[in-house]
């Protein structure tokens, strides 16, 4: 049975070598499907019949390219055939042909060129790829081509040629490579060299530089290598730096047992580097210090690590003054004067935006531990004064001021021993700006140097810008009790109680109570009470003032048993138990409900201490009871409250009380019963 693909076979016959050239050609063309050749196989006899078969499959092929002109594949086919028919002069026809129809077309190029490389027309070849890389020079499968063929022929100068025009176009980085390994491979190093130098100036990256100081480390010297790490630090500059780069370096120096220059190299990184660029490089400069340093090399990795970190904080905000203070307080670890004092002055180079005073808070804490860590840290005074004398220029009092920088500045001048400096100080701060703080202060000074004349001049100062203000006034009075002038102390008290204003009275009538009570003026100490209960009515003055009655001793108990514990007499019960009684009828009379309820529980508890069965059962009797009521409201509503009942109020009152509970017992009941049920 005959194949379908060609012709059977014939034993014991040679075929003609023209026969079969065009029965493997018949072959091809089938297995590809080619329009051109879907004829059967056939064999030819003589040359005049091959020579009919190729003018017609050569008319067949014309026809395919003039009907399809752009189709290439149709072009290359016919080239090829030409090719297998030996006929080169026709196939060039062909391939040139092709390229006035389409000259950028690669693949054509290719075809074109190992056509003539496989057929050794070596100049057709060469001319050729010039022609490619003129009209293509952004085609680097021609260079390589180009490269390939004139260094397989042993022409290394024009190899070398063709690198130098490919590397006028300033190709990619393999084409680089490329050259440089044409060099290597015939120890041209310092012409590698100038390469890799040109190289670096095209593709600036640093790994290319690091691919040059290896070639350095393997072909040059150490000097040379340094000379390619260095030049690559100045061109990238801090922009476009790499940590690759450094890293590099630094392994480099360590390799040759240089660990300073490794560690110099390291710290230059980290100092010029973002955080965000440099995390590998603080891992391998920790590694370092961990594997080649001390235990200050690693805790200075560690400050320089936070370094950076700060470094990105405070430019990304600047006004950002906590960040300004951790800043300065890493590099007051580090006991650098030099960094400490710049990261403070650029810190309060950050003026607040307004002349806010919620904008100036933090900002003033640079300014005082500025201050202190010159005064502490550096001992150096005289800056530390002139660092409080501009800050204190710098406050816009008129608006706000900053008590601590006074009382601050005052106490730093009486550390170095400057008392009038002190003093002149903070009297400057309360004629600018008086604060209640620093009244406080200046009075706290003084009386520590025993200066209590000085003393009472603040305190007259003191209320007479605030008279309003309690604290001062029970301060005051407290200085003359302390001085044993009880007479001042007591018109202190009677000229503050008289003031028309007061911002916390309660304390200041306490204060005055308490003095006499102290004393041993009950007289007076009554009196003020009866006085202060013209004033206010509150609940806890009644019941202050019975307690007071308990406590005051009799006419006839000497001083030694006062001091003793003596059991309340009858006298002061009956005292206290008119002071309550008094309360409750006013609260009565004044329907003050919540404020008689808390009085009773007073009273109950007063009476149960000291009190007999029958007043505890008087008293009971009084007691309110807690009931739910219905109110209506303006809206044609209604809503629930709690109410008190007082039975002692009247008769009445005692038998709706009365009513009220039995009917809340016959409600229980009624419930219980359907319980049970």
């Amino acid at each position: 049975m005959e194949s379908s693909r060609g012709p059977p076979r014939v034993k014991n016959k040679a075929p003609a070598p023209e026969q079969i050239s065009a029965e493997q050609l018949l072959r091809e063309a089938v297995d590809r499907q080619e329009p051109a050749l879907t004829k059967p196989t056939q064999r030819f006899t003589d040359l005049e019949e091959l020579h009919e078969f190729q003018g017609r499959k050569r008319k067949e092929f014309e026809d395919h390219v003039r009907r399809n002109r752009v189709n290439m594949g149709n072009w290359m086919r016919y080239a090829a055939w030409e090719l297998e028919q030996k006929e080169y002069r026709r196939a060039r026809s062909v391939f040139e042909r092709a390229l006035d129809v389409e000259a950028t077309n690669v693949q054509l190029w290719i075809r074109y060129i190992e056509a003539e490389m496989k057929e050794r027309n070596i100049n057709h070849a060469r001319n050729l790829l010039d022609r490619a890389v003129t009209i293509l020079p952004r085609v680097d499968k021609l260079w390589y081509k180009y490269v390939y063929m004139e260094e397989m022929l042993g022409n290394v100068a024009g190899t070398r040629q063709v690198f130098e025009r490919w590397m006028s176009w300033e190709p990619d980085e393999n084409a680089w490579g490329a050259y440089i390994k044409l060099e290597k491979r015939y120890g041209e190093f310092e012409r590698a060299r100038n390469v890799y130098e040109r190289f670096t100036i095209v593709h600036p990256e640093a790994r290319n530089w690091i691919k040059w100081a290896r070639f350095e480390e393997e072909n040059g010297t150490s000097d040379l290598v340094r000379e390619v790490f260095g030049t690559a630090i100045e061109t990238l500059g801090d922009e476009f730096m790499d940590e690759k780069l450094f890293i590099a370096y630094a392994r480099f120096e360590s390799k040759l047992k240089e660990y300073e220059r490794a560690r110099a190299i390291y710290k230059y990184a980290l100092d010029h580097m973002p955080r965000s660029k440099s995390a590998t490089l603080h891992k391998q400069y920790t590694t370092f210090e961990k594997q080649f340093g001390d235990r200050e090399g690693v805790e200075d990795v560690v400050l320089s690590k936070r370094r950076v970190m700060y470094e990105e904080q405070v430019k990304e905000n600047p006004k950002s003054y906590d960040s300004w203070i951790d800043y300065a307080r890493l590099e007051e670890t580090s006991q650098n004067e030099d960094r400490v004092r710049d990261v403070y002055e650029r810190a309060i180079a950050q003026m607040p935006p307004s002349q806010e005073k919620r904008h100036w808070r933090r900002y003033i804490y640079l300014w005082i531990f500025y201050a202190l860590y010159e005064e502490l840290q550096a001992r150096d005074f005289d800056r530390a004064a002139q660092i409080y004398a501009e800050v204190v220029k710098l406050i816009p009092h008129k608006k706000f001021t900053f008590a601590k920088i006074w009382v601050l500045k005052a106490q730093f001048e009486l550390r170095r021993g400057q008392l009038h400096q002190a003093r002149k100080t903070m009297g400057q701060a309360i004629g600018m700006c008086p604060k209640n703080r620093l009244f406080r202060a200046y009075i706290d000074t003084e009386l520590k140097l025993f200066e209590f004349v000085r003393c009472r001049t603040l305190y007259e100062k003191w209320i007479e810008w605030d008279a309003s203000n309690c604290t001062a006034w029970i301060k005051f009075a407290e200085l003359e009790r302390g001085l044993d002038d009880l007479e001042r102390c007591r018109a202190i008290f009677e000229l503050a109680v008289q003031q028309p204003v007061l911002d916390m009275p309660e304390l200041l009538w306490k204060g005055y109570i308490d003095f006499e009570e102290e004393e041993g003026e009950f007289d007076k100490t009554r009196e003020l009470y009866e006085r202060l209960l013209q004033k206010t009515e509150h609940v806890k003055v009644w019941i202050s003032y019975a307690h007071f009655e308990i406590n005051v001793p009799d006419a006839d108990v000497e001083e030694d048993e006062q001091e003793e514990e003596m059991p309340v007499s009858d006298a002061a019960k009956a005292r206290a138990r008119a002071v309550f009684q008094r309360a409750n009828k006013l609260y009565k009379e004044k329907a003050m409900k919540e404020e008689r309820v808390a009085l009773l529980n007073a009273w109950k508890s007063f009476e149960d201490t000291h009190g007999s069965e029958a007043d505890q059962e008087a008293l009971s009797k009084q007691m309110p009871r807690r009931v739910k009521k219905r109110r209506k409201l303006d809206d044609d509503t209604f809503e629930e409250y709690m109410d008190y009942v007082f039975p002692a109020d009247d008769e009445g009152s005692q038998k709706m009380s009365k009513l009220m509970a039995a009917a809340q017992r016959w409600k229980q009941e009624q419930e219980g019963g359907a319980a049970a049920a």
